[in-house]
């Protein structure tokens, strides 16, 4: 009886195993990395008071078609930001920003990215912020 069991387990687990294909998310070597850029105006969004790449920004990602971000980071000083450890897949990068339209209601920042292979570096367009 004891014969039989061992490999059966080794068929069961090499079964486990190629059946499970991973999707986008942690536990690969790729990484995204990107800034964020900040407009600071006046009030009143008519003039530019300063202009400068964003620390201490907010950045979210969501593994594929997720309802909810993954994971955040917050930007460096020169507002650079960096998620890694990604297997191959599509990913959304988003922020937050003012509205310069005068709405009260956060204005939505948001750039698409592929990774299509494990060792894969992306770099994403510059998120602009309002502020």
């Amino acid at each position: 009886m004891k014969i039989y069991i061992f490999p059966i387990l080794i068929i069961i687990l090499s079964i486990g195993m190629n059946s499970c294909r991973k999707g986008p998310g942690e536990g690969g070597n790729a990484t995204i990395t990107g800034k964020v850029y900040e407009y600071n105006y006046n009030s009143d969004f008519t003039a530019i008071n300063a202009a400068y790449f964003k620390g201490e920004q907010d950045v979210y990602i969501v593994y594929g078609d997720d309802n909810v971000y993954s994971d955040r980071f917050r930007t460096h000083h020169d507002g650079t930001f960096e998620f890694s450890y990604l297997l191959p897949g599509d990913y959304t990068i988003y922020t937050y920003s003012e509205n310069p339209n005068g709405s009260l209601v956060p204005m939505l920042v948001e750039k698409t990215v592929q990774i299509s292979s494990q060792w894969e570096t992306v770099t994403t367009d510059t998120l602009i912020v309002y502020n």
